[in-house]
């Protein structure tokens, strides 16, 4: 596989909705790390449309989810020295929807990590632009989980 993105890399087995390669009718994003951002393209198609031309909320938050999600495995991995990521999963994010998202062509989302806490709790800010404006903005917490978890090792 020519240049595989961190969900194929590390869980080409994942079914999650937003970023699992292997469902068929999710979203498969595709995170790559850039330095210390981790970005991705997506290209939406008209059944993700809250009505024509505009993108559903719900799916936004999706993208922005995974997307963060996805950058806070990749932190722990690197400041860790890890051979793979750990499975991390969502805390808590919040999506600020500040215009409307345009489905007619494709998204670019990008996201940082702001803070790693004493606990491993590390918190990630996003934003979702299309053709090269900002249309929304997120933050969130994610943490890795422990055997025991229903999410661990589900990568």
């Amino acid at each position: 596989m020519k240049n595989p993105c961190l969900q194929e890399r590390y869980a080409p087995h994942n079914a999650c909705f937003g970023c699992g390669p292997a469902n068929e009718k999710g979203l498969r994003i595709r995170s790559f790390a850039q330095g210390e951002r981790v970005v991705a393209d997506w290209q939406p198609e008209p059944y993700h449309e809250a009505f024509p031309g505009v993108l559903n909320g719900g799916i936004i938050g999706s993208l922005l989810d995974c997307h963060m999600n996805w950058t806070a495995a990749w932190h722990l991995m690197q400041s860790q020295d890890l051979e793979k990521p750990p499975c991390t999963v969502t805390m808590e994010y919040a999506v600020k929807l500040r215009r409307p998202t345009p489905s007619d062509g494709p998204l670019h989302l990008e996201a940082w990590v702001t803070d790693t806490d004493e606990r491993g709790i590390v918190s990630v800010e996003a934003e979702l632009a299309a053709g090269g404006e900002v249309c929304d903005r997120a933050t969130g917490k994610f943490v890795a989980v422990k055997p025991g978890h229903p999410a661990y090792h589900r990568w």
